[in-house]
Formats: C-alpha cells, sequence, structure tokens
C-alpha cells in the first residue's frame, strides 16, 4: 500500500509540483511551503532568542510587554514579501500556520517564552474578515501554539472599528487611528495569565501596541508578550 501512495504521490508530483512560496521552485520530498535554500537564506531576526531587542525597545515607555519578538525582516520586492501578501490576501492560510510553526519552534528554543500560557491572534473587523474569508494571524497563532503546547484564544478580543489601512499615514496618526479600535469581552479568560499577542507584520508598532494596552486594561494581572512574524528594518533601526 506504501509503495502505491508513494507512486501516486511521485505522479502527482510531476504533474502538480508543489512549489516554494518564496521562490517559486519545485519542492523536494520532505519539504513544506518553503525550501531548504529559501529556509536557509531568510531574513531571520533573531530576536527571540534576546530580550533586549530592537521589537523590545519599541515598546519602553509606552506599553510594558514582557517579551517582544519578530521572526524576519520584511523585504520588499521578495519572495519574502509575495510569501506574506499570500497568506495575508490570497488565501494561504496554509502557508500562514506553517510559518507560525516554524516561528513556534524559535520560540520554544530560546526558553524565553516558556510560560506563556495562551495565544491571542490580532483580531481582524468583522467586515474585513468577511471580505477576506479568515484572520491570517489566527493561523500564525495556530502554529506558534502548537510548538508552546499552549491553547488559542481567538474570541476573547475583538477590533470594534475597521480603521482606515496605516500604510500611507504619518506617525501621529497611526496611533490616533488605531485608539478604542480594541475591546476585550471576555477579560476573566485572560486575567492573571501570561498572553502572547500574535501579528502578520509589525511596522510602527502602533496597532500591535494599541491592542497590548487594552488587554492590559481589561484583564487584572494579565502580562502581555508580542511576536510579529515580520517587522520593518528601517522601523527598528537596522541597517539593509
Amino acid at each position: 500500500m506504501s509503495i502505491l501512495s508513494d507512486f501516486v504521490h511521485d505522479i502527482a508530483s510531476l504533474l502538480f509540483p508543489a512549489r516554494c512560496a518564496v521562490c517559486g521552485e519545485p519542492l523536494a520530498r520532505g519539504e513544506r511551503t518553503v525550501c531548504t535554500f529559501c529556509r536557509a537564506t531568510a531574513p531571520l531576526t533573531g530576536y527571540w532568542d534576546e530580550a533586549d531587542n530592537p521589537v523590545a525597545r519599541k515598546c519602553w515607555g509606552l506599553v510594558p510587554v514582557e517579551r517582544a519578538s519578530g521572526f524576519l525582516f520584511f523585504v520588499h520586492a521578495s519572495g519574502w514579501r509575495r510569501l506574506i501578501h499570500g497568506f495575508k490576501y490570497r488565501g494561504a492560510w496554509r502557508t500562514a500556520r506553517e510559518m507560525g510553526t516554524w516561528y513556534g519552534r524559535h520560540l520554544k528554543q530560546s526558553g524565553l517564552y516558556d510560560d506563556v500560557e495562551v495565544v491571542v491572534p490580532m483580531p481582524l473587523h468583522p467586515f474585513r474578515r468577511c471580505r477576506r474569508g479568515y484572520n491570517q494571524s489566527e493561523y500564525l497563532a495556530e502554529g506558534i501554539a502548537s510548538q508552546l503546547g499552549v491553547g488559542v484564544d481567538r474570541r476573547s478580543v475583538r477590533r470594534r472599528r475597521n480603521t482606515p489601512s496605516q500604510a500611507l499615514k504619518s506617525r501621529r496618526d497611526r496611533a490616533r487611528n488605531v485608539e478604542g479600535a480594541f475591546a476585550v469581552r471576555r477579560p476573566e479568560r485572560l486575567a492573571g495569565r501570561h498572553v502572547l499577542l500574535v501579528d502578520d507584520v509589525m511596522t510602527t508598532g502602533n496597532t500591535l501596541l494599541a491592542c497590548a494596552a487594552e488587554i492590559l486594561r481589561a484583564a487584572p494581572g494579565c502580562r502581555v508578550s508580542i511576536a510579529a512574524f515580520a517587522v520593518s528594518r528601517h522601523e527598528m533601526g537596522v541597517k539593509e
């Protein structure tokens, strides 16, 4: 039976080869989503191993987060940008979960996130979620949580305002844009727990920090850490 399965798999691979979400080349047997070469050359930050890192410093003096990390740098005009846009806009939610699993493995190995008790994805407004069909941050959160051995809470935090895109706004306008955008409807589920708040891309950090601040305000005794899949080199003060 396994020989037949292998034969069918080989034929299917020849006719419809799975391709790397970054470079577009066919994946070899045993490779998932991203090929070995692209994983080896990924623009990883290494921040998950450092309590004091540029993402954490973005939070200092603004929101008292426990830990903060980004997995890789957002590189414009690259295959990694295409991968992120694939799970953000083009329905490739399985890619988000696989990338979350990869990220979660590194968070687990670092030891800095061992006391995380629940993973919370950044919520989408219902209108945007309905239009997109899913929330990519939920799948990133699933992958991360699977490696940390904790659950995902998709319901306690909601987005109550469908805020305009932050992309072309000034730093000050970005902060104003997300004021009052989030609400915690089940604070008792987060109270006294260490929450890992997960998002796909962090630029200035205003959106993530606004959500983290609301969780801390609403859930007594709660602690919050932040994990963004991709971060901006420019905003982190890192040279190309």
